[in-house]
């Protein structure tokens, strides 16, 4: 994409548009998403769990397993295959990143596949990343970026990090206001809280840096929620931000990886559709109240008092959380498989599905356009005329 009078930022001597794609599991953010948004000259990331149900000889359709090993194997070599052609994809633009959660389990295979398979940078939030700098060691040139909520966070990685003589190539901030998904807070009642709002967050940080004297601009800032305008994305520059992260709208492209049924669902949520609750990883997230959503939260307190550890309650065998409240048995955190309804979410089961969603409105409505469309559309404020053909029948 040639824009060269907009600004941009740099990553590792790449230089990017200052619009960075979030990562969205499970597989909502696979190959073609990340490979779109990395083609115009943007970050685009790829989420790394349970990427298998992309790949069909590896799904559970091909071959049923409960293997924890065997689930494993099959979700690396999808994260392989996935990198590489997203890497494809861009053709040299942009940078193709691969965010991991550091409350998944398997979190350390999936860093260094992810750093063998090619990705340009790694990403890791849903907890403190205190370790990727030794996940990725031998892989100087691949870009770490821990993603945190609010300046005491950032300084806490900041030290531990600079122990080990490494500094984040840049930092992604992400208000749990506004996100999708898991929300970097401890528990709903503190998700307004104003240390997460960037106008504190930003001069925090600065000063964090220089008292460690890191220079302004040395590590780039990128903040993330409730961004979904031109407006906002440079209101945020203004504030010392060095570029803006954007999930939902994204996720809702035509290049987004998941079902038909899966945009159209984040599209016509009104806002009083979008909810937020307790995730089985002990951390709130926000999705929109479709059916199965609806009928958990009415049963949520009955299901939190019958809580009980049993390893034989992980619906699929995988174990992807190092903590899972239906697994082990924590009464306040969600009781249910995340990774069955996000699966589900995934392949268009509107019924069964987990839709995880952003709180603010879509740039383009109920419209679905393209990923060029949208950045074009956030980085000019321009309305592109002509709309990306009409979501598919619903298949449901």
């Amino acid at each position: 994409m040639s824009l060269p009078s907009l600004p941009s930022f740099s990553i590792r001597g790449r230089r990017l548009l200052p619009i960075v794609q979030g990562g969205m599991g499970v597989g909502v953010s696979a190959h073609r998403l990340a490979g779109a948004v990395a083609r115009t000259g943007a970050m685009g990331t790829i989420a790394s769990i349970d990427l298998r149900h992309h790949h069909a000889d590896l799904s559970e359709t091909a071959a049923p397993s409960r293997d924890r090993d065997e689930l494993n194997r099959r979700n690396l070599i999808a994260l392989d295959r996935e990198v590489r052609a997203a890497l494809a994809l861009a053709g040299g633009n942009g940078l193709v990143a691969v965010n991991v959660m550091k409350a998944v389990e398997a979190h350390p295979a999936y860093v260094r596949q992810a750093c063998a398979s090619g990705a340009q940078a790694i990403v890791m939030g849903a907890g403190l990343p205190l370790d990727l700098p030794e996940l990725a060691d031998g892989h100087p040139d691949v870009a770490l970026i821990p993603i945190l909520s609010d300046a005491r966070g950032v300084a806490v990685v900041l030290k531990k990090w600079a122990r080990k003589g490494r500094l984040p190539d840049a930092i992604v901030i992400e208000h749990p206001r506004y996100a999708g998904g898991h929300l970097g807070a401890p528990n709903p009642a503190d998700l307004g809280n104003a240390k997460f709002d960037f106008a504190e967050v930003i001069p925090a940080v600065s000063k964090a840096f220089a008292e460690m004297g890191i220079a302004p601009g040395q590590i780039p800032l990128i903040v993330g929620g409730g961004i979904n305008s031109h407006e906002k994305l440079f209101a945020a520059l203004a504030m010392g931000a060095s570029a803006v992260q954007v999930g939902t709208p994204f996720a809702v492209t035509a290049e987004g990886d998941a079902h038909p049924n899966f945009k159209r669902v984040l599209l016509d949520a009104k806002p009083e559709d979008i909810v937020t609750f307790m995730s089985v990883a002990g951390l709130p997230a926000r999705a929109v109240k479709t059916p199965w959503l609806a009928n958990y939260l009415k049963r949520e307190a009955k299901l939190q008092g019958c809580a009980k550890a049993d390893p034989g309650r992980c619906a699929i065998g995988l174990h992807c959380l190092a903590q899972c409240g239906l697994r082990d048995g924590l009464e306040k955190a969600g009781q249910f498989c995340i990774d069955a309804q996000l699966v589900a979410a995934l392949k268009g089961d509107v019924a069964k599905g987990l839709f995880f969603r952003g709180s603010e409105s879509l740039p383009f409505g109920r419209e679905m356009r393209t990923v060029r469309e949208l950045i074009e559309h956030l980085l000019t404020g321009v309305r592109p005329e002509h709309a990306a053909p009409e979501l598919e029948a619903s298949a449901a």
